[in-house]
Formats: structure tokens, C-alpha cells, sequence
């Protein structure tokens, strides 16, 4: 049995780069481009008729941009997870990104094979993170204006169950879903449970900020 293609949306004003990009999607194994949008405005009109898993989001669109329509796709569907396209390697701009909700982060220049690998983690894992990604993340980490103490918060009020913590920190881990129930012995579907459960518990938009979240505060270790 195959595994059901991964859907995925573009949304881009740039007509040679959308056009280009399709393309090169069209060339990938498993992964199928659904939608095509010129403006965030566009896409959420499309999406009302069209299921989507994964947008490729550009930041800067006329009508509305990518930050605004990357807001508005969480809110009306929070399983549809978006990576954003820019020129740009910011590093308060990919965190800022990162924490509005978005799974990913690619540069406009990067190869095809780093783009279909970015859309195949994030439907796997729910999260893509790169070099640069990574560097703007911890750089994050060290700002002592975003650091709180959620790590003392969680076991003083008993938020976080063992079994939680432990589906937690191998999440932090890049393991999958099924990996994760493997491990643990357990259903993927209970995995996707207490994975609901972290994101609520904790107020983040998406597995990735549940990341950013656990390693700022303690929560898991990786080393």
C-alpha cells in the first residue's frame, strides 16, 4: 500500500517563481501541488473548496501577505501547516515566524532537494528546521527578555504527565509519529493525543514553537 500523496498549496505574486516552483513539485514522489494562489486573499478563498496539508507561503504578497494569511490559516484550519518563502535570513524575522505558527522556513534560493525534504518533515514530524532556522531559534533562546521559567510552572502545578514529558522529549528528538509509538508502545493516534495535549497545555500555535518552547524552559534535555 502507497503512501496517500502530500498536499500541498503555493501562494506567491511572483508568477515565474510560483510557475518554477510548480514545476519542480510536480517532479517529486508522493507529493502532489492542489492549489495555486497570488495573494493570501486568494488562498483562503481557495481553501474553503480545496484540502490543503502543507501551504508554501511567500512573506510578501500584495492584498494580503504571508504573515497575515499565515494568522488566518491557523485559526480557521490548525491542522493545515504552512512553511514561509523569502529572500530574507533575518533572524528576528524567521522567530517571528516561527511563532505566529509557521512549521518551516526556506530561502528562495535553496535547492529542489532541500524544498521536497522541508515538505516531507513537516508532514512527518510537523516541524522542518535548518541551519539558519536553528541559529535564529537559539539566538532566541539567549534573549533575556523571552526567557520564563515554565519549567518550575509545569512541575509545581503538575501540567505535564510523565508520559507527556516523555512523548515531549522525544518530539524534541525529530522523532515521528509512529516512531514515537513505537518507542513507547503505544497508538499513533495516542501520540497525536498527548501532542494535543502539549500544545493546549502550553499555549503554543504548533509543534515547532512546542520545541522552541521545551528546550528554552528546561523542559527536555538533549544532550
Amino acid at each position: 500500500m502507497t503512501n496517500p500523496n502530500i498536499k500541498v498549496a503555493i501562494a506567491d505574486d511572483q508568477v515565474l517563481f510560483l510557475k518554477g516552483l510548480k514545476f519542480i513539485i510536480e517532479t517529486f514522489d508522493n507529493i502532489e501541488l492542489v492549489l495555486e494562489a497570488q495573494n493570501g486573499r486568494q488562498l483562503l478563498d481557495k481553501l474553503k473548496d480545496i484540502e490543503v496539508n502543507i501551504i508554501l507561503m511567500d512573506l510578501k504578497m500584495p492584498v494580503m501577505d504571508g504573515m497575515e494569511a499565515t494568522i488566518e490559516v491557523r485559526k480557521l484550519y490548525p491542522d493545515v501547516k504552512v512553511i514561509f518563502l523569502s529572500m530574507h535570513d533575518d533572524e528576528r524575522l524567521i522567530s517571528h515566524m516561527m511563532k505566529i505558527g509557521a512549521s518551516g522556513y526556506l530561502l528562495k534560493n535553496e535547492s529542489p532537494e532541500v524544498v521536497r525534504d522541508a515538505i516531507i518533515a513537516v508532514a512527518e514530524k510537523g516541524f522542518y528546521f535548518n541551519d539558519y532556522v536553528s541559529k535564529a531559534l537559539l539566538s532566541g533562546l539567549h534573549s533575556k527578555n523571552s526567557a520564563v521559567d515554565l519549567k518550575h510552572h509545569f512541575k509545581e502545578k503538575m501540567l505535564l504527565t510523565k508520559r507527556e514529558l516523555e512523548v515531549l522529549d522525544l518530539i524534541c528528538r525529530a522523532y515521528t509519529t509512529a516512531e514515537i509509538g513505537e518507542k513507547l508502545f503505544i497508538s499513533k493516534r495516542t501520540v497525536e493525543g498527548h501532542r494535543k495535549n502539549l500544545i493546549e497545555k502550553t499555549g503554543v500555535k504548533n509543534t515547532a514553537a512546542l520545541i522552541v518552547l521545551a528546550i528554552k524552559n528546561g523542559l527536555v534535555e538533549l544532550m
